[in-house]
């Protein structure tokens, strides 16, 4: 199963055996073997028993709490962390190593300049004019940060105007009834916006998930700077996985399996998110979608960790 998505408010889980137990209304309604649990996402208001709680943590199950309509994160439970300090030293003095930040970033942004290069390929069947543009800057960007050697701040401005040139094509790819006609958040104004916003929030904890399984410290990044309360690493890390959010957000829309009637949009200050029944065909979607992602994840952290650390891969275990 990997995953136990929870979208249903006034639910009492508690530990039974080895397993979880779902009650409502004092009522035992089912329960779920906890052996197969990675990762547990809350969205509505829940009890869970202390003794559950306790056996989350020990069996290292992550668990991620979103608010209830907008899906915006509220926190993390997690198990103890890798023990592996060496691992993290050798993080904190890369970080201070404005060499190997660069090197780092300039790497970093080129895979994912390639990787939205190949989707603007894939969709030129569509015949709009400004993916071909789109291609076209970004060629031009690639071809710049290859020959040069740039500081972080600069890198990260062309990164900027790439992702710009992407996602003016991106906009007109969508139905015009979905609203589409830039990348907002906080919240999220559109349907299109709505699901790119939850997909890569989820992303990021599922990178976050990752790096501390690794033994690597999730705050400290070497593309994004440090910022108190931000897990820069793993934003470091989410910018490569953005095209394949974005491949699987067109999709999904494109197939219908979402329409502008599977969202509410009646109020611009909460913003557009899913509507409930529409949420669990969403989690369905998701998990299908994101199964083979995790694999490709969990390379690229324990390959960060390995570069970190050299080649010693006992010491990764």
């Amino acid at each position: 199963m990997g995953t136990l998505y929870i979208d249903r408010k006034d639910l009492f889980l508690k530990l039974e055996g080895n397993a979880i137990s779902i009650y409502y209304n004092g009522k035992k309604e089912g329960s779920i073997p906890l052996n197969p649990v990675k990762r547990i996402i809350v969205s509505s208001n829940i009890i869970f028993e202390t003794r559950l709680i306790k056996r989350l943590v020990d069996n290292n199950i992550t668990v991620i709490f979103l608010s209830g309509k907008n899906m915006r994160f509220c926190g993390i439970l997690r198990g103890s962390l890798h023990n592996n300090g060496l691992l993290r030293v050798q993080q904190y003095k890369s970080y201070l190593d404005e060499e190997f930040r660069i090197n780092f970033s300039k790497e970093l942004i080129l895979r994912k300049l390639q990787r939205h290069k190949e989707l603007l390929e894939e969709w030129q069947y569509l015949n709009h004019q400004s993916i071909s543009l789109a291609i076209k800057t970004i060629e031009e960007i690639t071809k710049s940060l290859n020959s040069f050697t740039y500081s972080i701040e600069t890198i990260r401005g062309m990164e900027g105007g790439a992702a710009s040139a992407f996602f003016s094509a991106y906009i007109l790819l969508f139905d015009k009834k979905l609203n589409f006609c830039n990348r907002n958040r906080r919240p999220p104004l559109d349907p299109v916006n709505a699901v790119l916003s939850l997909c890569y929030t989820l992303v990021h904890y599922e990178v976050v998930r990752e790096i501390e399984i690794a033994g690597l410290d999730p705050t400290i990044g070497f593309y994004h700077e440090f910022e108190y309360g931000r897990e820069s690493l793993a934003c470091d890390i989410v910018e490569l996985f953005r095209p394949c959010v974005e491949e699987f957000v067109f999709r999904t829309f494109n197939e219908k399996n979402f329409t502008e009637d599977d969202f509410i949009n009646n109020d611009k200050k909460a913003g557009c998110y899913l509507k409930k029944e529409s949420r669990e065909k969403f989690y369905f979607t998701y998990e299908e979608w994101i199964k083979n992602l995790r694999p490709l994840i969990r390379n690229e952290v324990r390959e960060i960790a390995r570069r970190l650390i050299g080649e010693e891969k006992s010491l990764l275990e």
